[in-house]
């Protein structure tokens, strides 16, 4: 400011310059990610690397040798639901974080998504993130080992070769893969792909990370021994789980007269009408409707909020009682005192 109203240094007005070598060793984004208890890493690993299952420490081993050769490259976990993932994951950061290396986590969905890099650009031809190399996240980018990017399924391949670009520039190598850092990308393709309003099913497709020039380059890595429903020792669960990934997998039979998948009677039970469904989800709402455990035991999905909006209703209306509305205007209490 000085500088742009009267053209003089802060040294010229009397006033200390800013020690800009002494602020660049106290980066905070820098120390955000460097900044781990050594003792609760090594116990955290030495404690939970025992119960990884084989093709967990599989996945473990292939990523740890990676990161020691320094070899870089991209790798994609392919990770259904209940398989661990999570929990490797955690592992493989802890791990690599105790060698005194910088590892970074970014999300594609929920709160994770915003905290970390500006990957949501708009979508150019060759889009790049905002980064510059003197930023506090461009220090962390070059300096990274690996990047771990959860839920990449979700993300629009323009996404990736944007990281792909700002890597390759920041880190001053333009002729290696990210710029020689190594990215595990993990994710369900069975479940939600990127969103794109008002597009059709081939804009999707074509906005996937498989369709991007990048995945041919992937090393594919995979995870199936759903743990959490070994855990549970139930049989209905192991068939869910596998009828889950048979519908994942395009395996369910297909009816030819509505070329639409049909469920085995085993796999859920079938309502005629919305009522019908409350009915069985809610039952005898009008004595239950208090009790909130039982509220909290069931719940009813729908594909958009319009028909949220019709299902809440038609439960609302089954509760006893008289159906009262209520009218609220905002105002303003400091004019109101006023006038």
């Amino acid at each position: 400011m000085c500088l742009e109203i009267v053209n003089k240094a802060l040294v010229q007005l009397g006033l200390l310059s800013p020690n800009r070598a002494i602020n660049s060793r106290f980066d905070r984004d820098l120390q955000r990610e460097t900044q781990f208890d050594d003792a609760e890493l090594g116990k955290y690993v030495q404690t939970n690397l025992p119960k990884l299952v084989t093709e967990q420490r599989i996945t473990y081993d292939g990523v740890m040798r990676a990161i020691t050769s320094k070899s870089g490259g991209l790798y994609f976990l392919d990770a259904p639901g209940g398989t661990g993932k999570t929990f490797l994951i955690s592992i493989i950061l802890a791990a690599i974080r105790y060698q005194k290396d910088t590892a970074l986590a970014m999300a594609s969905s929920g709160i994770a998504a915003t905290l970390k890099w500006p990957l949501n650009i708009q979508f150019m031809e060759r889009p790049t993130c905002n980064i510059t190399k003197n930023s506090g996240i461009g220090k962390v980018l070059q300096s990274c080992t690996i990047i771990v990017w959860d839920e990449c399924t979700m993300a629009h391949k323009k996404l990736l070769e944007a990281l792909d670009r700002t890597l390759r520039d920041l880190r001053g190598k333009p002729e290696l893969l990210f710029g020689g850092a190594l990215i595990l990308l993990s994710g369900d393709f069975r479940q939600t792909l990127p969103v794109i309003p008002r597009s059709t099913p081939a804009d999707e497709l074509n906005a996937c990370l498989k369709s991007s020039g990048l995945w041919q380059h992937v090393h594919k890595l995979s995870l199936k021994t759903n743990i959490r429903v070994q855990l549970q020792n139930e049989a209905s669960a192991d068939l869910f789980a596998k009828q889950l990934l048979d519908m994942g997998n395009g395996k369910m039979a297909i009816d030819q007269l509505t070329q639409c998948i049909t469920l085995p009677d085993d796999f859920c039970r079938i309502t005629a009408t919305s009522d019908e469904l409350i009915a069985k989800v809610f039952p005898n709402l009008p004595q239950n409707y208090r009790n909130l455990q039982w509220l909290c035991a069931r719940a009813i999905l729908e594909a958009n909020n319009n028909d949220v909006n019709a299902i809440n209703f038609r439960i609302q209306n089954k509760i006893p009682g008289d159906l009262t509305p209520y009218k609220s205007i905002h105002y303003s209490i400091i004019h109101q005192k006023e006038h």
